[in-house]
């Protein structure tokens, strides 16, 4: 298994996490992989053989091979059929409203086809050109300049949205959005309707799944030793609240999630 991340170009630090890439040779004993939500929104390119998702215990979907992943509000299983090579871009919550003009909230727990989001024309030709590239550098200055190129009449989104979402990540999801809003009961409800349209999901979704991240990376790299020393930091309300919330999330609890092979790919994402 190759996993590898990358830095976006400057211009696009603010939009864009990171850019990743992911190549595993087929092994017939391999085992489907639960997904976690993550808080971002991904593009990736399949440059290997088909992925499925599935949507239940046993029916499955095949992935379109240049797709948009929208935000996530539960996890799911996926399951290569053959050789895994995929590159993605993670883009920040906020981010993709720059580059679309639909609401986010269409786009949450689906699959979409880019060649739905943008020109078809200049989704085939990027398809392509990321196809026929011989490595991951070529790859990822080929998506930069279509980024950019989208970002030619740069926008922005709305400056309440923006400053929810800076300061759910700063602290972890752990700012209620009533302390954000200072309570203030009429901003609360402007902040719903612009977030769901700009982001996908309501601020509470997600300030906990960007909470989940932050438990996940403690519970994997087991810098702290116990549930409860987990839950104190995270500063949920007690260690069932921190339990009820894991596994709304991911499916188990977070004993459950440890060692579980399942998870081998969720826990290589969040080390």
């Amino acid at each position: 298994m190759n996993y590898q991340t990358f830095k976006p170009h400057k211009d696009l630090e603010s939009i864009v996490k990171f850019y990743w890439t992911l190549e595993v040779p087929f092994d017939p004993k391999n085992q489907k992989q639960k997904i976690v939500p993550d808080g971002c929104i991904e593009m990736t390119f399949n440059l290997g053989d088909k992925i499925k998702r599935y949507t239940s215990e046993t029916e499955f979907i095949f992935n379109p091979n240049a797709m948009l992943m929208g935000q996530r509000t539960k996890s799911y299983y996926i399951e290569p059929v053959g050789n895994v090579d995929t590159i993605a871009i993670c883009i920040y919550p906020h981010g993709f409203a720059n580059f679309v003009n639909i609401p986010l909230e269409n786009l949450v727990d689906q699959e979409t086809p880019i060649e739905d989001l943008f020109n078809k024309i200049q989704a085939n030709e990027l398809e392509q050109n990321i196809i026929k590239a011989t490595n991951s550098i070529d790859r990822i200055e080929i998506i930069e300049t279509f980024l950019l190129n989208k970002l030619s009449e740069e926008t922005t989104i709305e400056n309440i949205v923006k400053t929810t979402v800076e300061t759910l990540i700063t602290s972890k999801g752990s700012t209620p959005i009533n302390v954000i809003l200072k309570d203030n009961l009429s901003k609360r409800r402007q902040l719903e309707r612009h977030f769901k349209k700009q982001i996908g999901i309501s601020p509470k979704q997600l300030s906990k799944v960007i909470r989940l991240q932050a438990t996940l990376q403690m519970l994997i790299s087991q810098n702290s030793e116990t549930l409860t020393e987990i839950a104190y930091e995270s500063e949920y309300f007690d260690q069932n609240h921190f339990i009820k919330d894991f596994k709304e999330f991911v499916g188990v609890t977070p004993k459950e999630f440890l060692g579980n092979e399942n998870m081998v790919l969720s826990s290589l994402f969040y080390k």
